[in-house]
């Protein structure tokens, strides 16, 4: 292929710093992509095809620089390219480091994170997306190939911001990506907004937690060529989702139904992993949130109190397998112990554990505890931990939950004793153990 930009060619950009042009990285439908040397290091540049370097597409870019990116995890326009000499325009964003791996290496196997990665990942895209939100913004091609995740932590870039527009824009920008788009938008009754955004992000964190898409499913199985036509009846005119406690026509078959996998088979096998208050939030997104676009569709903030909940819940059996404590479906949640490991099969021993009010925190080796769970914030700002779960470096047996905050916390041990936790300080873990954080109030239990 013959690239547009070939090494060592200088392009200038709008603020008049020189822009080198280093190695191709890729292209796709509108353009190409490039390493460069700009404002001291390494970036990426788009440069686009001719067809679509259009004044529209330089107005939204225009927008988008002097707009800045809502934080630090979008790949935002910085800055607007261009030469005498080569057709086209282009724009400069942030480079992606090597550590982030695309979403489609995760449903393709080849990135193999912990259900740890995974939710934090989950909780870094919903995060994002809701500060994009809340500037007025609509991403409109929430999918695979716009996000990327580092499969070690979790932690998480957004890019292809260039088709980045106000919401409920009527003009500009693209309509999505088929296998994400909600279903009016699929109808083409619809513009792309923030409502048919929170409906991609749901298909996005089902496709990452069970590697299945919510509504395809035995409706599958009856459809001869996978074209549009099929894309429109399983996405826009008739979706139903494959869990769907009221409607079976699309229910997700096993391998004994289905051999290749394709109608749900995957999705069935995660699916009886998680706990139930995941699968009635999924249940939800794809149910209410399909008949009723504008009002029943699962908010970013509500996204984040179920993934962040779910992360609470991991805790490894002997077997090394991460599995999830499933709360027993009640209110608050009891201490008995969950079922048998997913992967072993044998009895699981959860480790100590925090309730407070009706969340159910396992206490592992440096766990920490934010904000939202001590009753200070309900915004799940994970930036700063308010404590974390230490080893006492005395007695190596012996752990802790540190206090990390600026408040003093009171408990009440074993025995009825009442002792102060002063900032870092630790109150020992001990089933019984009470204790009191301001503005809420928990229990160890084991």
């Amino acid at each position: 292929m013959n690239e547009l930009l070939q090494p060592g060619h200088i392009v200038q950009s709008s603020s008049g710093k020189p822009c080198r042009v280093v190695k191709f990285l890729g292209s796709g439908g509108q353009g190409e992509v490039h390493m460069v040397e700009w404002a001291g290091g390494n970036y990426a540049l788009k440069w686009y095809y001719e067809q679509c370097a259009t004044a529209e597409q330089r107005a939204g870019l225009e927008s988008l620089i002097t707009e800045g990116p809502p934080d630090k995890r979008f790949l935002w326009p910085l800055d607007l390219v261009e030469s005498k000499n080569i057709s086209g325009f282009g724009y400069v964003m942030g480079l992606r480091g090597l550590e982030y791996k695309s979403l489609y290496d995760l449903v393709a196997g080849r990135a193999q994170p912990s259900f740890t990665a995974l939710v934090t990942a989950g909780l870094e895209l919903t995060s994002a997306f809701r500060s994009l939100h809340t500037r007025g913004l609509c991403y409109r091609d929430i999918s695979f190939g716009n996000a990327f995740f580092n499969p070690l932590t979790g932690a998480v870039l957004v890019c292809d911001n260039d088709n980045v527009t106000t919401n409920r824009a009527s003009k500009g920008g693209v309509l999505g990506t088929p296998d994400f788009m909600a279903p009016e938008v699929v109808r083409m009754e619809a513009s792309p907004s923030n409502r048919t955004d929170l409906f991609s992000l749901a298909v996005l964190l089902f496709y990452m937690l069970h590697i299945g898409h919510p509504l395809i499913g035995r409706k599958i199985l009856s459809i001869r060529c996978w074209d549009g036509s099929a894309r429109e009846m399983l996405f826009g005119k008739q979706p139903v989702f494959i869990f769907d406690p009221n409607d079976h026509s699309n229910e997700a078959v096993g391998e004994d139904v289905d051999p290749t996998g394709e109608a749900g088979g995957n999705a069935l096998i995660y699916w009886k992993i998680y706990p139930q208050f995941l699968r009635d939030t999924f249940t939800r997104a794809f149910t209410n949130g399909i008949h009723d676009p504008e009002n029943g569709r699962v908010t970013e903030l509500e996204w984040l109190g179920s993934l962040s909940s779910l992360r609470d819940s991991i805790f490894k059996c002997a077997c090394g397998a991460e599995n999830f404590y499933q709360h027993n479906g009640r209110v608050p949640p009891s201490p008995e112990m969950p079922d048998d490991c997913w992967s072993c099969g044998k009895a699981l021993r959860p480790p100590f554990r925090l309730r407070i009010d009706k969340e159910m925190i396992m206490l592992n080796a440096g766990a920490p505890l934010y904000p939202h769970h001590t009753g200070d914030g309900g915004d799940y700002d994970f930036s700063a931990p308010v404590a974390a779960v230490v080893q006492n470096p005395k007695n190596p047996a012996a752990w802790g939950l540190k206090n990390l905050g600026a408040t003093k916390w009171v408990a009440i041990l074993p025995g009825g004793r009442a002792a102060d936790a002063n900032p870092g300080q630790s109150v020992p873990l001990a089933n019984g153990v009470r204790i009191s954080f301001g503005k809420a109030d928990g229990e160890i239990l084991y």
